[in-house]
């Protein structure tokens, strides 16, 4: 099963030291997460996305300990440690670019444009191959490293070769994915106890041949709960929820601006696998506690939401689009968690009901939990769905008639109930 991980770019960005990166380790550990991941600006001169890609050296400037330093504090703490790269791309302001111009996709005698500032390697290319090979090589052979997030931030454009023949020019796209395949086939074989993540802005490259190499995928950089319903529930169309990178991120949202309940970035991210981006070292002790929470909730429920059975119930792209409802149920069918959430609040709305599927109908299923919607102005607020919680109901009942869903007056809500079947 996947980790519980925090990422350090939304709490950090580039702006980060061994101080800072230690605090991160010691207040993850402190909440229960199980990996902390180093995001970019790790290596080269790197303090903005500008420079240093393809130069996959330790900033000792930043990182005077190194990364076996920053993996000693995760490691000593009971915690993983992950590793982010870009390695299929370059910066014009890099020693890599400068000792070999020729290695960037481009038209010869033309200019270049740029994608955050970089261009891509052509990794058609078996001199390329072979650098990304050992320039990662050399870092994972440190036995450092437990994860690795592997990124892709830009579209292939100028997509010419200084390493093939006019006539062949067109091959090159074609050939520039095979390469990575060959790059990735070396590098996960050579290291097979690291788990990779692919990244593409998020889910940019989301397929079946990258999901070989590495089993799960970042969904997305949009991180928002609200706009996460719909990607998540999208994709699970093509894969399974433990293929995806879930996070809870801080509010206002980094992307959107939109404050939503701790609660709903929770119960969203729980869906695949679960993690944090955001600075948890600023949280108020409440926060924390909240977090601390989610966490030992997650970990019950990890092997139903991430080993069991996925079923869409409403769907944020059908009806008034405002609803999502999503049910897990354990391989051996004696766990139930039903997620459902609400964007927007609506008055006089007809009494919800929420009608679960797949169970037995002969079976009884008990409400074990309950957690109602968390409001953003005033405490949890209950109007009798939990005396729900120890009560038995058929399968069949379940099924057709449902659960009915307190009273909303809230935006960006969540709940969650988990069902354990008693016969």
């Amino acid at each position: 099963m996947r980790p519980i991980l925090v990422n350090n770019w939304e709490a950090t960005y580039f702006d980060f030291n061994e101080e800072k990166l230690d605090n991160l380790a010691a207040c993850a550990a402190d909440l229960g997460m199980e990996l902390m991941v180093l995001d970019d600006g790790w290596f080269g001169k790197r303090n903005d996305d500008n420079s240093s890609l393809g130069d996959w050296t330790v900033n000792r400037e930043k990182l005077k300990g190194g990364l076996e330093g920053v993996a000693e504090s995760a490691h000593k703490r009971g915690l993983k440690f992950g590793l982010w790269f870009e390695p299929e791309m370059i910066s014009v302001d890099s020693d890599l670019y400068r000792a070999h111009p020729d290695w960037a996709l481009h038209v010869k005698d033309y200019p270049c444009s740029f994608g955050r500032h970089q261009l891509v390697l052509d990794v058609s290319r078996k001199d390329v191959q072979d650098y990304i090979v050992k320039s990662v090589s050399d870092i994972l052979a440190s036995g450092a490293i437990d994860y690795v997030k592997w990124d892709f931030n830009r579209h292939l454009t100028e997509a010419f070769s200084e390493g093939r023949a006019p006539e062949h020019q067109r091959e090159t796209k074609h050939r520039f994915i095979l390469g990575l395949y060959s790059v990735l086939e070396r590098i996960t074989q050579a290291f097979p106890d690291v788990l990779f993540e692919s990244c593409s802005g998020g889910g940019g490259r989301f397929d079946a041949a990258m999901l070989y190499y590495m089993p799960q995928t970042w969904t997305s950089d949009d991180t928002d709960a609200v706009q996460r319903q719909r990607i998540q529930t999208g994709t699970s169309y093509a894969f399974p929820p433990i293929t995806m990178g879930a996070h809870v991120s801080v509010t206002p949202n980094h992307q959107v601006g939109r404050v939503t309940p701790m609660q709903t970035r929770a119960f969203c991210a729980m869906m695949g696998c679960f993690g944090y981006e955001m600075d948890i070292t600023r949280m108020s002790d409440a926060e924390k506690q909240q977090v601390r929470e989610h966490i030992k909730l997650y970990k019950r429920l990890r092997p139903t939401i991430q080993l069991g059975t996925y079923t869409r119930l409403i769907s944020p792209f059908e009806g008034t689009k405002n609803e999502t409802a999503w049910m897990f149920t354990s391989e051996d069918e004696k766990e139930v968690a039903l997620f459902y959430f609400k964007a927007l609040s609506e008055p006089c709305t007809p009494i919800r009901r929420l009608r679960l599927a797949g169970l037995d109908p002969d079976a009884q299923y008990k409400v074990a939990e309950y957690y109602p919607a968390q409001s953003l102005s005033h405490d949890p607020d209950s109007t009798g769905a939990e005396t729900l919680v120890g009560k038995t109901f058929y399968g069949d009942e379940l099924m057709q008639e449902g659960i009915n869903i307190d009273k909303i007056n809230s935006d960006f809500t969540g709940y969650l109930w988990v069902l354990e079947k008693v016969g």
